[in-house]
């Protein structure tokens, strides 16, 4: 019964207050965060990119921009790793990137804290137990992120979520959030070797005996 209050009632007036508050509060950071954008990387300063969330339902997610529009001789976006450098790199390193979001929480669509959302792409290749994940609204932050971020493989990221959507509780809900200070006081986990972006999700791979 408590648990039902807090995710239907208290959770979502929690978020969308803080979300506000902080958006009054941070402005000053948001207009820094966009001036070095604007500086190094020119126009647009968001990123914008339809994402599932709650039941699966599609809305437009908000970010800083951090990588550069740098194309080889066909007119290819180059390597993550070759356009994501100088503010960009420190932008997402500091979690900056996310601060626009703080607009989908007040709007009802995300959560502070939660599964983060992921691409539309993947919604048919999630199996049932992990498409549980959007049982919940998704979050800025969540069980996973505090618990190795990109450095995780998808299989594990995946039973973190769903382990969260068991678990939801307010206590747990501050618990992360302290845990997603710690971690931007003192980034780790923010890629996987060789990548400083987390590879695609491919599906599950069935094995089968030969």
């Amino acid at each position: 019964m408590m648990r039902d209050a807090y995710i239907k009632a208290f959770k979502p007036l929690l978020d969308r207050l803080l979300a506000l508050i902080l958006l009054l509060l941070l402005w000053p950071v948001v207009l820094m965060t966009m001036l070095a954008i604007l500086v190094q990387m020119g126009r647009p300063v968001l990123f914008r990119q339809l994402r599932p969330g709650l039941g699966g339902q599609i809305f437009a997610i908000y970010k800083f921009r951090t990588m550069t529009s740098v194309c080889d001789v066909d007119g290819n976006l180059l390597a993550d790793e070759l356009r994501l450098h100088g503010a960009g790199r420190l932008i997402r390193k500091l979690s900056l990137d996310e601060l626009p979001q703080l607009w989908n929480v007040l709007k009802g669509e995300m959560s502070f804290i939660g599964p983060r959302p992921l691409l539309v792409e993947y919604l048919p290749l999630y199996s049932f137990e992990q498409a549980r994940r959007h049982d919940v609204k998704p979050g800025i932050s969540g069980w996973a992120q505090v618990n190795g971020r990109n450095a995780l493989s998808w299989d594990e990221k995946f039973k973190l979520d769903v382990w969260y959507v068991d678990n939801l509780s307010f206590w747990l809900d501050m618990r992360i959030l302290w845990l997603t200070i710690l971690r931007v006081v003192r980034p780790q986990g923010v890629s996987q070797t060789g990548h400083v972006t987390m590879p695609k999700f491919m599906g599950n791979q069935v094995k089968h005996d030969e």
